[in-house]
C-alpha cells in the first residue's frame, strides 16, 4: 500500500471514532510548490508610481562600491602596525554618525562623510536648511565641533554644503 491510502484509512477511522468537535493534526509531507521570485540582495525595487527619491550614492548598484560609490569611512587602522585602534576607531565612527543623526535631525540630505588626517577628524556631509534658520545652521555646526571635540579628545571640523531643499539632491525615482 502507498502511504496516501495509509492516511486516508487512518483518517476515516478516526473520523468515524472520534467526537465531532475534536482535530488532531495528521503529519504528512507539504506539497506546496517552491517559491521562485528573483531576488537580488542590495538591489533596490521600483514603486509603481516611482515615488522613491534616491541620491547618486543609493542608486548605484552594491558591486561599484569600489569604482563609484563614495567612501563613507576613510580609516586608515587597518595599516601595518595600528592594530590597536580598530575597534575604538570603528565606535567613534559609529558615535559620531548616531549624534549627527541626532543632531541635524530632519536637516541630512546625505550620508555623513567621516575622514580622518593625522589627529584632526573632518566630517563632510549637505545638509538642508529648508526648516532651518541661517543661524541655526552656524549653531549646529558650532555645536558639533564642540561636544565631539571634548568628547573624543581630537579636533572636529565639519565641511559643510547647504541646500535649500531635499529635491535638490534627488539623482532618481524608482
Amino acid at each position: 500500500m502507498n502511504f496516501t491510502a495509509n492516511i486516508s484509512k487512518l483518517t476515516q477511522l478516526w473520523k468515524a471514532n472520534a467526537p465531532v468537535a475534536t482535530y488532531v493534526a495528521i503529519r504528512s509531507p507539504s506539497t506546496s510548490p517552491c517559491l521562485c521570485k528573483n531576488v537580488k540582495a542590495g538591489i533596490l525595487k521600483g514603486t509603481p508610481f516611482r515615488t522613491l527619491p534616491l541620491t547618486y550614492d543609493e542608486t548605484q548598484a552594491p558591486h561599484y562600491i569600489f569604482d563609484r560609490k563614495v567612501w563613507l569611512s576613510w580609516n586608515t587602522s587597518n595599516l601595518h602596525n595600528e592594530r590597536n585602534r580598530i575597534a575604538e576607531t570603528t565606535f567613534e565612527d559609529l558615535i559620531i554618525r548616531k549624534f549627527m543623526y541626532g543632531t541635524w535631525h530632519g536637516a541630512l540630505v546625505s550620508e555623513v562623510i567621516i575622514k580622518r588626517r593625522h589627529n584632526m577628524i573632518i566630517l563632510a556631509f549637505i545638509a538642508s536648511v529648508e526648516h532651518v534658520l541661517q543661524r541655526q545652521v552656524y549653531f549646529l555646526q558650532g555645536y558639533t565641533e564642540e561636544l565631539l571635540s571634548h568628547w573624543l579628545k581630537c579636533p572636529i571640523k565639519v565641511e559643510l554644503q547647504c541646500v535649500t531643499s531635499k529635491e535638490d539632491v534627488v539623482f532618481k525615482r524608482i
